[in-house]
């Protein structure tokens, strides 16, 4: 396998981190960013992200992790929901990039993103792509990715958010 050192992320922030606590834990983004450096060599991380005045911390925090921001604005529905689908920019955003890494490493389950790692994959351009659970990543996606596709279904003692234990105050 040929190692490349200019490889790029692509990450679908909501597919990911619905994918990781639908297996019933919360990914700590900090790891995750050194994770994809160190493993796969991303020089440069895409968090793809709805906008939300309300999250400007989140959002900071994210940046300060070594994320680059992606934004896309979002809808809130009557029932409370949120929706901010980033897949046109998520693609757009590799293929503006195209020329500037050796590789990109896909984030997703979302089976909208088939043709783009089929494409990538086609032209020794996909490095991998990481799944945030197997069970519910599509079919279609999984055929596009062929032999470069993990899932996250065992990283979890690796990429765990852990809260910071609580001080006790009690004399």
């Amino acid at each position: 396998m040929k190692t490349t050192k200019n490889n790029y992320a692509f990450i679908d922030s909501q597919n990911l981190n619905l994918g990781v606590r639908n297996l019933g834990w919360a990914l700590d983004f900090v790891r995750f960013r050194r994770y994809l450096a160190e493993k796969y060599h991303v020089s440069t991380a895409y968090l793809f992200i709805g906008y939300l005045v309300e999250n400007q911390d989140l959002y900071l925090s994210l940046q300060k992790s070594g994320y680059i921001l992606i934004f896309k604005p979002v809808l809130k529905y009557k029932n409370g929901c949120v929706k901010g689908n980033v897949d046109a920019e998520l693609v757009l955003q590799a293929m503006i990039d195209y020329e500037n890494y050796d590789q990109a490493i896909i984030v997703t389950s979302d089976g909208d993103f088939a043709c783009l790692v089929n494409y990538l994959y086609q032209q020794d351009k996909l490095r991998q792509v990481i799944s945030p659970h197997k069970d519910t990543c599509s079919k279609l996606l999984k055929q596009a990715a062929k032999d470069k596709i993990v899932f996250m279904n065992n990283l979890k003692d690796k990429l765990e958010y852990k809260k910071a234990p609580q001080k006790d105050e009690t004399c």
